[in-house]
């Protein structure tokens, strides 16, 4: 906090957001319209705020229109990150088997190409209990399934691609309704850009962590140094009083450079916002250089736009 940098009356701080090696896949799941693509893809999303406890992140990249998809129908692009390629197989097969193959007028293909193959419609095929059919185009498998509204399409496999998890923000502000505001704002930002998503409820997560607890049974806790609540009893505060309010955006990546622009967006929203809108600081978690070998630089990503 000591050499933060004042830009539009809010304070960034001299320091970093420590990310971790992840593996990741894309989906592209279509349907007869969006609302039933959206569906499916919200559905086959839930339950995935973090690798803590729900075994992978994911969330919904972008709308697709007909015109991007490989059966000319409305879609969505779905992410899933997870620690490694068997739980990510995992994840996806279940996710998919539960949340897609039971959605109206669905189907399912791979969004990336390049990486180790994972079963996508591989396995999911016997619900076609001895009806199903394949067809080869162009080198690819696709899966046939029948159903009762018509039949499920799925590609056989996706693609693991190496990705990048954590990256995050700590928007501190004078109170509820002007860090929700700064918060909202940033992610509507950062959704501007490809290949990220933000895994937690509406992109935002109040119950930031740091590593470890007084309770042996916890590897994480709540971040006390964060808290407004214990302005003035924690040990290690790093508020200051005008501060009732601090929320966190977390954010995974395809790429390093993915993530670094989306954090630069969501800083860069926070200073539009300014001081008159509330807004006090930016921050960033990190737990020392320990953790993970990305380290994104609030000053660092500034310098680098031109700031």
């Amino acid at each position: 906090m000591s050499d933060a940098r004042v830009l539009n009356g809010v304070a960034i701080d001299d320091t970093f957001a420590e990310a971790f090696p992840m593996k990741a896949t894309r989906l592209v799941i279509t349907a007869h319209n969006p609302t039933w693509a959206r569906h499916a893809a919200v559905s086959a999303s839930g339950f995935a705020t973090s690798v803590i406890a729900c075994g992978c992140e994911a969330g919904i990249e972008r709308e697709l229109g007909p015109d991007e998809t490989p059966d000319g129908r409305p879609g969505i692009a779905l992410l899933i990150f997870s620690m490694s390629g068997k739980e990510l197989a995992k994840q996806v097969e279940r996710r998919v088997g539960q949340c897609v193959l039971t959605c109206p007028t669905t189907a399912v293909f791979a969004g990336v190409a390049e990486g180790e193959a994972i079963a996508l419609g591989k396995n999911l095929r016997f619900f076609g209990d001895g009806w199903q059919i394949s067809k080869v185009i162009e080198g690819i498998r696709y899966w046939r399934v029948p159903v009762m509204d018509g039949e499920f399409v799925a590609q056989e496999t996706t693609a693991v691609t190496k990705a990048v998890g954590g990256g995050n923000l700590l928007m501190l502000a004078t109170d509820t309704e002007s860090a929700l505001a700064a918060a909202e704002a940033a992610v509507v930002a950062m959704k501007r850009l490809p290949n990220v998503i933000m895994p937690f409820p509406g992109g935002v997560v109040r119950s930031g962590s740091k590593v470890g607890s007084k309770y042996a049974a916890l590897s994480a806790s709540t971040n006390d140094a964060f808290c407004p609540g214990l302005y003035g009893l924690a040990k290690k505060s790093e508020l200051t009083p005008e501060v009732h309010c601090v929320l966190e955006i977390v954010i995974d990546g395809l790429t390093e450079a993915d993530v670094g622009a989306a954090m630069l967006a969501g800083v860069q929203s926070c200073i539009a916002i300014g001081s008159t809108g509330g807004m006090l600081r930016v921050s960033a978690g990190n737990y020392g250089g320990k953790l993970g070998p990305y380290h994104f630089h609030l000053h660092k990503l500034l310098d680098g736009a031109g700031s």
